[in-house]
């Protein structure tokens, strides 16, 4: 048997490419060998011990969604958390949300291996303190961590040791349906007829369960035997096309979905038109009577336009940073804080009492909670009713797909460069014929700019893939598609030529 070896996570972080995404790990499947997997999860461990939030002997849940390579890496994360003395407590199959809801209330050390939305040539891991995701301020404690590999840990036979049991239904759903069925009571729902897209979704039969128990007539839809990696916030054109088709087919309501590990919701009217997630997370914090809501500043300026509530925050990208600002303002004394992303996940950060009742705070993104608050608002009008009395502001995104990171980098430093007039100015050559003078940046993230036209652009380097997105907000849909388009355009043209040309002179 060989020697151990021992590295830290931030040396397997620069040896494989697998770098932090939101709250974990995310990376290419073939980057996320049973080495590097066992090194995050070793290394989140050992963080947490020094904590004093994990000890030998404890229990630690990890649970995956369906993409074909999350058992392997259940394997061995389990082979970790047993070589670090801890209990692997395989919870199954299920939506993200519903394992941080089960770890929450056992106070344990969490993981899901998901990759959310992105293909399933990549997957991550998603780390859990035993309250709380595991924010950006985690990450360096969980870097220099040092992981001790035993000789031939990953060889077939040792892998086969770790392989985490695989039960078809877990316990941990039952709780999750019923803080919904007891908050929005048994007949919620009821006379509304609903489609659910279950696609690959992890939390696809948990979700029909749900919205039965709450009363509605259910249909689904979709069903995939392969994996389908739907994007809340850049629905794919099929999807576009099926919605319209199955509302019209089966005379539905609405039609609801959610992302790979259903932490992200998609919901479409009873014409088929799918709303942003920005906009659904209005129409949620307003359903509850939220008097703090934090969204990134990705999201649609709808939520100031509403003025409906007393105050508003905006935070850079990703939802350990909405949580950050949740948990500031519940300390302010706002008693019904909760935060929203544009790809729709809600979170709730703070516990809601009402007539009895309690929803209890869930500070990690779920999917159910504004689908079934916005549709028991909605009724008994129709759901497009609540989206046309809303100021009239439309955000729409696209991405470029295989734009590695430093590309975007380099081109929002070449925007940026020089005095606030300069890059005013600047930006105002590149895009004023789309959207007129460049009046304002908002570099929280990105770079945002909001134009004379009352139009904003916003590109973004993607945080989990080598992507650069676009937002762009107008006061019609039509327009905000046109905007992003022309935008790309400009980004791919004038813009990635006058780069080139730059480096070539320097």
């Amino acid at each position: 048997m060989s020697a151990d070896q021992i590295t830290t996570v931030a040396e397997l972080m620069q040896e494989s490419g697998v770098a932090f995404g939101t709250s974990g790990a995310r990376g290419l499947v073939s980057a996320m060998t049973d080495r590097v997997c066992h090194g995050y999860t070793a290394g989140f461990l050992g963080y947490l011990a020094e904590e004093g939030e994990f000890a030998p002997g404890g229990r630690v849940a990890l649970a995956g969604d369906l993409r074909p390579s999350t058992p392997r890496i259940l394997a061995a994360c389990a082979q970790a958390i047993r070589a670090m003395g801890g209990q692997p407590e395989f919870c199954g199959y299920v939506p993200t949300p519903t394992l941080a809801l089960h770890a929450f209330a056992q106070a344990i050390p969490s993981l899901m291996v998901t990759g959310s939305h992105i293909p399933d040539d990549r997957n991550g891991i998603k780390f859990y303190r035993p309250h709380g995701e595991v924010l950006k301020s985690d990450e360096a404690g969980m870097s220099r961590q040092e992981v001790r590999f035993a000789g031939h840990a990953f060889d077939a036979a040792g892998m086969a040791r770790n392989r985490v049991p695989l039960p078809a239904i877990t316990a941990i759903e039952a709780p999750y349906l019923r803080r919904y069925r007891d908050w929005f009571g048994a007949g919620a729902l009821a006379g509304l007829r609903l489609g659910v897209y279950q696609h690959s979704a992890v939390g696809r039969d948990l979700l029909v369960a749900i919205l039965e128990a709450l009363g509605a007539a259910v249909v689904t839809l979709g069903r995939a035997e392969r994996f389908v990696p739907v994007d809340t916030e850049a629905v794919r054109e099929e999807d576009i096309v099926l919605a319209r088709q199955w509302t019209r087919e089966f005379g539905l309501d609405a039609i609801a979905s959610t992302d790979g590990d259903s932490d992200r919701p998609l919901l479409c009217d009873h014409k088929g038109e799918w709303l942003r997630g920005d906009v659904l997370g209005v129409l949620c914090a307003s359903a509850l009577g939220a008097d703090a809501v934090v969204t990134p500043v990705s999201s649609n300026s709808v939520l100031e336009a509403t003025g409906a509530f007393p105050v508003t925050a905006r935070t850079r990208i990703g939802s350990p940073y909405v949580i950050a600002e949740m948990a500031a303002q519940a300390k302010a004394g706002h008693r019904r804080v909760c935060g929203y992303e544009a790809n729709g996940g809600f979170l709730l950060g703070s516990d809601i009492a009402e007539d009895g009742r309690c929803l209890g705070a869930l500070p990690t993104r779920d999917a159910v909670l504004p689908i079934v608050a916005v549709l028991a608002a909605a009724r008994p009008g129709r759901l497009a009713d609540m989206v046309a009395a809303l100021p009239p502001r439309v955000t729409f995104s696209e991405r470029i797909a295989d734009f590695p990171t430093a590309d975007s980098q380099a081109l929002i430093a070449c925007l940026t460069a020089g005095s606030q007039a300069e890059q005013l100015a600047r930006l105002s050559r590149y895009f004023g014929a789309l959207a007129g003078e460049a009046q304002a940046i908002d570099r929280t993230d990105g770079l945002r700019v909001r134009f004379a036209r009352g139009d904003i652009i916003h590109l973004r380097p993607s945080g989990n893939a080598p992507e650069l997105r676009c937002y762009t907000e107008a006061s019609s849909g039509a327009r905000a598609q046109l905007l992003n388009a022309e935008a790309l355009a400009v980004v791919q043209g004038p813009l990635s030529r006058a780069m080139r040309a730059r480096d070539r002179v320097g």
